[in-house]
């Protein structure tokens, strides 16, 4: 399989300090996503995992949550939804990547520019995002979708009192009828309310909806 992903802009080295900030900017696609593409004849999408938007690392290598210390990869293999534990921190390999899509499993981000922390977004582009995560989720039709990041997931969409695990979709304007919602923690080393453990079994759960027989 060919991968239409970019490589790393770093040539697959781990970033300096002093690399971060020349990829703070306004690029809306500084991060590219991991989606099947055109030449994946019949592939499709069991979990569409959705970030909030690339940390600084993350964009430097075109990798999703590559940061060393992130609980994202190591929370998945622990769950099971990988067959074992991705390194992202270098840049996502071809054959990583190609794992992920045989698991029928996809990566995007609610918003595109990349930024140190998620609290550096505006509430406008947030709800942006979320208009064009609809529009998306109805394309590209996965049976679940998990958003990481419950703060912005309640700006987002409109939904202040909302909790961690599954979401009520029919209170989201325009959600694809049939694509259940999930909300699981911000996987960041910095959210100290969760632990590879626990980040796992809420992995668990949204995976067995996922795959639960029609």
């Amino acid at each position: 399989m060919k991968s239409l992903r970019r490589p790393s802009p770093l040539g697959g080295r781990k970033p300096h300090q002093s690399d971060l900030a020349y990829f703070a900017t306004d690029d809306p696609l500084a991060l590219d996503d991991v989606l099947p593409g055109p030449h994946c004849v019949g592939a499709e999408l069991t979990l569409l995992i959705v970030g909030i938007n690339p940390g600084l690392w993350t964009a430097a290598v075109n990798a999703p949550f590559a940061r060393p210390g992130n609980r994202f990869w190591p929370s998945l293999a622990r769950a099971g939804l990988t067959d074992y534990e991705i390194d992202a921190s270098c840049g996502l390999s071809a054959e990583d990547e190609e794992h992920i899509l045989s698991r029928g499993i996809g990566i995007t981000n609610l918003v595109g520019r990349p930024t140190a922390r998620a609290d550096e977004l505006s509430r406008d582009e947030l709800r942006e995002g979320a208009a064009h995560l609809v529009t998306r989720v109805g394309d590209l039709n996965p049976r679940a979708v998990a958003i990481a990041g419950i703060t912005a997931y309640r700006t987002a969409f409109r939904q202040p009192h909302a909790k961690l695990g599954q979401q009520d979709a029919d209170t989201i304007d325009n959600w694809p009828r049939g694509i259940s919602l999930w909300v699981v923690p911000q996987p960041s080393g910095l959210n100290a309310h969760e632990n590879i453990d626990s980040l796992a079994d809420k992995w668990r759960q949204v995976w067995a909806d996922a795959t639960r027989p029609e």
